[in-house]
């Protein structure tokens, strides 16, 4: 392997002189092209690892240069030079397959920062990251295909992606799967729950502050999104963000910089941001309720994770993977599925998708005797086994404070009944009217040590 060749387009002679004094010192191999009709012979005659185009040529639009190279050399990255405050143009770049964008006048630290994680990319081919994403994202359903296509797609760029679906689908596995295949890999993947941050604290946990800034700022501190440095920035359930919070995210994108809580001056950063919401945005647009600006640069790319509805076929698979973990991880012998009980799991609707799959199997597990999991052992919402949990964890009503109360009662009558018979839990499950199976789940899901 030769040393990785890159091509500079752009009209000024000192710019390309200076990029490729820039690159040769990065041990880059360098040509360069003063126009699109010149790049297009470089480009047909000689083989690159990488492309930085100027938006205005002389004959031409780099953007119909990124384009034309996304449809004949798909693989090859290209980075876009911007005018200063030009992000329009640099989001279509991003729509259109560019890699990354920089803006005049040039930084020289963010240019290195942009060359060397571009050619990361050439670590690891899309068919690579679609084999990665099956081990993860399991399912052969179509819509799970496409899934995994556009994963590998996205992964090789740095465009914002907006990755929308049901709770319960996997968003966060998706960010995280987007982020692993790309070239910010080796860097940190920060995930920030929007909806869990109370309002008031929200600027300095995202930002960050200095010390003495508020009462309580008795340090300086970073913020999520300066320690998502170099990696992958993730805003689950974007959609909570108060309107004040949007505007200063929205800096951010456009920017590339933080200003700290008491800070007078912005902090540079370089973070790619992946969000996500089980809510429609463009609905919260028209009432309103999101800024629409904010809107277009968080969702460059969308990403949609389908419903356990819609790819149905991959349910016997899915069931399959998750039993397997679940005895795994309890420890126990994975359980067989009474046909009737196979039949129940396979036409229950799911509306809370995989992550409702999982908890009714994990209960299944738990409630199952002799290895086998019955029907009567398959708890699901539309049944009379119906339980307490259930209620809280998918209708909304007072769940964390009702099931904290159980948890403690729960907790408490097993404590008792082992203090009881001196730790023997054979003895304890008898004395709790529980088999010694779902005795040390419930040991292992409260904590009991």
């Amino acid at each position: 392997m030769g040393r990785p060749r890159a091509l500079i387009v752009d009209d000024e002679p000192d710019l390309r002189e200076l990029l490729a004094i820039t690159l040769g010192r990065m041990a880059l191999d360098v040509d360069t092209a003063g126009d699109a009709a010149s790049a297009a012979k470089c480009l047909a005659t000689g083989r690159y690892d990488l492309v930085l185009t100027d938006m205005r040529l002389p004959d031409g639009d780099g953007l119909d240069l990124v384009a034309s190279i996304q449809a004949h050399r798909p693989g090859l990255p290209v980075a876009v030079i911007t005018a200063h405050g030009n992000v329009e143009a640099a989001v279509r770049a991003l729509k259109l397959g560019a890699f990354d964008f920089i803006s005049k006048p040039l930084d020289l630290g963010a240019l290195r920062k942009l060359i060397s994680a571009t050619l990361k990319l050439g670590e690891s081919t899309a068919e690579e990251t679609q084999r990665h994403s099956a081990l993860r994202l399991l399912g052969e359903s179509r819509p799970m295909r496409q899934l995994r296509e556009m994963i590998a797609k996205v992964a090789r760029s740095q465009a914002p992606v907006h990755i929308a679906g049901e709770s319960g689908t996997g968003k966060e596995l998706v960010a995280r799967l987007i982020h692993e295949s790309g070239a910010r890999r080796e860097a940190p993947f920060v995930p920030v729950n929007c909806g869990a941050i109370p309002s008031e604290l929200m600027e300095s946990e995202l930002f960050g502050h200095k010390k003495g800034s508020f009462t309580g700022a008795v340090a300086d501190k970073e913020g999520l999104i300066r320690s998502a440095e170099g990696g992958t920035l993730f805003l689950d359930e974007v959609a909570d963000l108060p309107l004040h919070m949007q505007v200063k995210l929205l800096r951010v994108i456009q920017e590339k910089a933080v200003r700290p809580v008491g800070e007078s001056r912005e902090v540079p950063v370089d973070v790619r941001i992946l969000s996500a919401t089980h809510r429609d945005l463009g609905e919260l647009v028209k009432a309103g309720r999101f800024r629409e600006d904010l809107y277009y640069r968080i969702n460059v790319i969308e990403l949609i994770v389908p419903s356990l509805r819609e790819r149905r076929d991959d349910l016997p698979l899915l069931i399959e993977a998750s039993l397997a973990r679940i005895a795994r991880q309890m420890r126990v012998d994975v359980p067989e599925i009474a046909p009737e009980a196979l039949e129940r799991l396979l036409a229950y609707a799911y509306p809370g998708n995989v992550r409702e799959l999982e908890n009714v199997l994990e209960r299944a597990v738990t409630l199952c005797a002799d290895e086998c999991i019955e029907t009567g052992d398959v708890v699901l919402r539309e049944g009379n086994g119906f339980e307490l949990d259930d209620v809280a964890e998918f209708e909304g009503v007072n769940g964390a404070g009702l099931n904290g109360q159980l948890e403690h009662i729960e907790r408490d009558a097993i404590v008792r009944a082992l203090e009881q018979t001196r730790y023997n839990k054979t003895k304890a499950a008898e004395l709790l009217g529980m088999s010694f199976r779902q005795l040390r789940y419930r040991v292992k899901k409260l904590g009991i040590e």
